[in-house]
């Protein structure tokens, strides 16, 4: 009923809206947008263009990766591999801010590049800055679960090969790469519907002058144009729906049964072996660790580089800047301790509903019983659903009201906000308590059956204890993504009572970089706690890779 009223509703509101037109049923705004050689060539073919170029970034940079992740042991892994979490609780907003700081005119790469005495770029408001910052935000994605797939393959098929005369490369080609590929599939899929549904990303490095769906939905629900919003609203949603299903329907054609039962084990690099092959390996993992530095290390660093430097040189004046706000800012502008307290509590509410919900579908969807599927589908139909389109459902509907047995029921404020936060975090509750629900031993759901306890009981008592980690991995998720959620917040918040620090950021930004990135290092700092966790609990099957 939860998900009927906060998600189903709003999203069918969006539906109406773009065939309802002062209360009359028409398709002109459907038709206006599928007939529209602005809409078909500069907004959607646009948006699928930078999609599929960020789709093949995020491979190619993800693949090495997971080649080296998979496949070898050495100092230093689980700090690579810790960096591959990174992104999954990193609002993207703040992604957006980190490049700007690296990319934009006086950013670090061109300070380096006037160090050396070379001429300057301008990547800002470039194809190239979007597609790079996707890259960032999903080659992660790509890597962990090319990564599981890899770590997955049996040696025993490996040694069998050779046996049968083939080389090692001839092995790899024929036993190896087919049981990759469909993690590769699963993968690019993923990263091309989240970089379709791009937004903040988008917004902050290309502008309306590079807009994609998402930004221009937003520049219409701006300008009041809520029915020419609503259809394009609609028509991406279909787009996302129809490759969300074919994903989860190839996911399912290739789930297994899990860890090979004799996988490969690790090549262990160590001093003092330094024949010709391992130098060739370490040499390559060490440029792919430069190359992790520049693209994931280098934008975070930047952003906090640059909220204490100005002026040439070392300051804090960035940082007196939100305190003198806060102090003497007027109640229509952005204060930044009711930015950090709104993310807080819009944090903990999230909390109470995605948990809940989480656990509960999390059951649902491990059980055995007809029509499991079509209710794992319904349950994460969220992911498919951008966060501006939620927002603008829950705009037209539960905030400007609806009429029930005569009386106009308004939800806004607070309650709009962790609704749309709740609708985008539950799913990734479900997705880490349900890998490690479906793995116990049903014996001991059997044993305490057999001792008298209910089903529920057996639940409460032996199945929910087993998997808290899962519980805890998937709590933290959801309030990281509330903590950066942006897309529905920038559409919802109302002024001071419910504007949070991803729209703080966004807001600094359009007017002075120095106090977007000292805001931006507040929500950093926030971030990195929920991270902490996500490591410690859920690092290995939670987040985004466990889709």
């Amino acid at each position: 009923m939860v998900l009927v009223v906060v998600f189903y509703f709003p999203v069918a509101t969006v539906f109406v809206e773009a065939v309802v037109v002062d209360g009359q049923i028409t398709a002109a705004p459907l038709v206006d947008v599928l007939t529209s050689e602005f809409y078909l060539v500069d907004i959607f073919w646009f948006t699928a263009y930078q999609a599929l170029l960020s789709t093949v970034a995020s491979v190619a940079l993800g693949l090495p990766g997971a080649w080296i992740l998979a496949r070898f042991e050495f100092p230093g892994r689980e700090t690579l591999r810790s960096l591959t979490i990174l992104p999954f609780v990193m609002p993207s907003i703040m992604v957006a801010i980190g490049f700007v700081a690296t990319f934009g005119r006086n950013g670090t790469l061109n300070t380096v590049l006037r160090t050396l005495g070379l001429p300057t770029v301008e990547l800002l408001f470039t194809l190239p800055a979007i597609v790079i910052a996707h890259a960032f935000y999903n080659a992660p994605l790509v890597a962990r679960v090319t990564t599981a797939a890899w770590e997955s393959v049996d040696a025993s098929a490996i040694e069998t090969a050779r046996s049968l005369g083939a080389s090692p490369t001839r092995a790899f080609y024929d036993v190896v790469v087919p049981q990759l590929l469909p993690a590769v599939a699963i993968g690019a899929t993923l990263t091309f519907v989240f970089t379709f549904a791009s937004f903040p990303i988008v917004l902050a490095l290309g502008g309306f002058q590079l807009a994609t769906v998402e930004v221009f939905i937003y520049s219409r629900i701006q300008n009041l144009a809520y029915s020419e919003a609503a259809a394009l609203a609609a028509v991406e949603t279909v787009i996302s729906l129809g490759l969300t299903y074919l994903y989860l329907r190839y996911e399912g054609q290739q789930r297994g049964d899990g860890q090979g039962a004799n996988p490969q084990p690790r090549r262990r690099l160590r001093p003092p072996s330094w024949t010709p092959r391992e130098v060739a390996v370490r040499t390559v993992i060490a440029g792919y660790g430069v190359v992790v530095l520049a693209v994931f290390v280098v934008p975070v660093a930047s952003m906090v580089i640059t909220s204490v430097t100005g002026g040439g040189g070392v300051t804090l004046d960035h940082y007196l800047f939100l305190v003198e706000r806060q102090q003497t800012g007027a109640s229509y502008q952005v204060r930044p301790l009711p930015a950090v307290r709104n993310s807080l509590l819009f944090g903990a509410g999230t909390l109470l509903v995605a948990v809940p919900m989480g656990v509960v579908l999390a059951v649902l969807t491990t059980r055995k019983f007809r029509g499991r599927a079509a209710i794992d589908a319904l349950t994460m139909a969220p992911l498919a659903v951008s966060g501006i389109v939620v927002g603008l459902g829950l705009l037209r509907g539960l905030v400007f009201g609806v009429e029930i047995l005569g009386t106009r029921v308004r939800v806004t404020g607070a309650v709009a906000v962790v609704a749309a936060h709740a609708v985008g975090a539950y799913p990734f509750v479900t997705r880490s308590v349900a890998p490690l629900l479906g793995n116990l031993d049903a014996r001991l759901v059997e044993s305490a059956r057999s001792l008298g306890a209910t089903r529920a009981r057996a639940l409460v008592d032996i199945e929910l204890p087993l998997v808290a980690a899962g519980v805890v991995a998937g709590a933290a998720f959801a309030f990281a993504i509330s903590i950066g959620e942006f897309d529905s917040t920038v559409v919802l918040a109302e002024g001071s009572s419910s504007y949070t620090m991803p729209v703080a950021v966004e807001r600094y930004l359009g007017r002075r970089l120095g106090p977007a990135t000292a805001m931006g290092c507040l929500l950093l700092a926030v971030t990195s706690l929920s991270f902490v966790v996500i490591e410690r609990f859920g690092g290995r099957y939670g987040g985004r890779g466990g889709f």
